[in-house]
């Protein structure tokens, strides 16, 4: 469906119905597949033809949701997880093993700085953290000959740092390593990072592509862009023979679809994090309004970010949207038509004026989530980079008083009233 508009493929994507077939995605709700000989389903197993044996592996449902996510981003092959956590995960750990090492802006999501910080060195995998912003030169520094990875995301989670697609993906191939970039915030509405040089784009799809906070879930959409067989002995999982999977090589046998082909047939095999076909059926409907929702985020976010802005009791607003803001240009490039729904902001009095502000919200609710229709708020320090010390909040763009909102699609004169009787409450 390349010659639709992404509004268009946001609802005519996926899912193909045949004559006398639903019109609407169907659920498949069942974990297994019947076939009529032991020959049929051993060809499944030996990945000498397509077809579905297990919802683990694959399932209709999923498989359309998925085929959607892809067209939107214009990639070639997608793969979805039970979450953005998993998807981060199985992006990376995909290319990588022990002994291996990954580079990454420092500034991302908390719980995923803490998987690549933490739990990645567990598994033998290390991570060297870098300023997105820092001249390309000095990023140069942090490769090592065992990098396999250069990992940002398109807008930070909740610094709202802007990448520079370009300079990142040049850096990356200059390193014969691959650019993975989440493109959560942005959304393929808003963003295409693969026309800018990123390989492979991953999701929460709990957030903007959900919108509505029904369900939990993750994407991962590969271009079909990097070429691994140019890198065979540095990217051996995918051009050398997978003795667990009698012998195939998968950049031989599926060529630009190899990498989501060994994520399914492998990791989510040996893994699991698969979504149920509820979920995905729930994601499906998100989507659908998709370019919609994100128009209308969009919109009320700029006006938010105005309001704060010239308020007397905020000491500064990061929004792309704004002209002063250091990322507008670079949000102008990238992401002509809007960036987010989500701002960070600090008020003057810092830290304990932020919580007695978010206690003072009535209609904004404090919760741990974002991007979805309602507004919402939450204080990063405390919640979702509370496990970082204060040198990495720094590196993170997480000062002590920093507020996330999530500006929803309500009626903007009722979230700014809201936010102006809480800030009516503080000194």
């Amino acid at each position: 469906m390349s010659n639709y508009k992404i509004e268009t493929k946001c609802i005519q994507s996926g899912w193909k119905p045949e004559k006398g077939e639903p019109r609407v995605l169907p659920i498949y709700q069942s974990t297994t597949f019947k076939y009529d000989t032991t020959e049929e389903m051993g060809k499944l197993f030996a990945l000498e033809e397509n077809g579905y044996f297990y919802t683990r592996l694959q399932n209709p449902t999923n498989d359309a949701v998925a085929s959607k996510i892809a067209d939107l981003e214009g990639g070639i092959a997608a793969m979805l997880t039970s979450s953005g956590q998993a998807a981060n995960f199985y992006a990376v750990f995909n290319i990588c093993e022990a002994g291996d090492h990954i580079v990454s802006a420092a500034s991302i999501y908390g719980g995923t700085y803490n998987l690549f910080g933490t739990t990645l060195k567990k598994l033998g995998i290390d991570c060297t953290f870098v300023d997105a912003d820092a001249p390309a030169e000095e990023i140069a520094k942090a490769f090592r000959p065992n990098t396999k990875v250069l990992f940002a995301e398109t807008i930070a989670n909740p610094a709202l740092v802007v990448l520079d697609i370009e300079k990142f993906a040049k850096l990356a191939h200059d390193h014969e390593v691959p650019l993975i970039v989440d493109n959560t915030f942005a959304t393929p509405v808003n963003c295409r990072p693969f026309e800018w040089g990123a390989d492979i784009v991953t999701h929460s799809t709990t957030k903007y592509m959900d919108g509505h906070a029904m369900q939990v879930g993750g994407a991962i959409v590969d271009s079909g862009n990097f070429d691994w067989m140019a890198y065979g002995d540095k990217y051996h999982g995918l051009t050398k023979p997978d003795e667990s999977y009698h012998g195939v090589v998968y950049a031989e046998k599926f060529g630009k679809a190899a990498y989501i082909q060994k994520a399914t047939a492998q990791l989510m095999r040996d893994l699991g994090s698969i979504p149920s076909p509820m979920n995905c059926f729930l994601l499906n409907v998100g989507i659908e309004t998709l370019p919609l929702r994100v128009e209308r985020h969009c919109s009320n976010a700029q006006k938010t970010a105005e309001f704060l802005d010239a308020h007397e009791k905020v000491s500064h607003v990061n929004y792309a949207g704004l002209p002063g803001d250091k990322y507008y240009e670079l949000a102008k490039k990238y992401m002509p038509n809007g960036t987010c729904g989500v701002i960070s902001f600090e008020l003057k009095g810092g830290r304990e004026t932020a919580v007695k502000f978010m206690d003072s919200l009535k209609m904004a609710a404090i919760v741990t989530h974002v991007a979805d229709a309602r507004t919402s708020v939450l204080h990063p320090a405390s919640h979702t980079h509370r496990q970082m010390n204060d040198q990495q909040l720094a590196e993170a763009g997480v000062s002590p008083g920093l507020i996330r909102l999530s500006v929803g699609i309500e009626n903007i004169e009722d979230i700014i009233a809201d936010l102006a009787q809480a800030l009516d409450n503080v000194e």
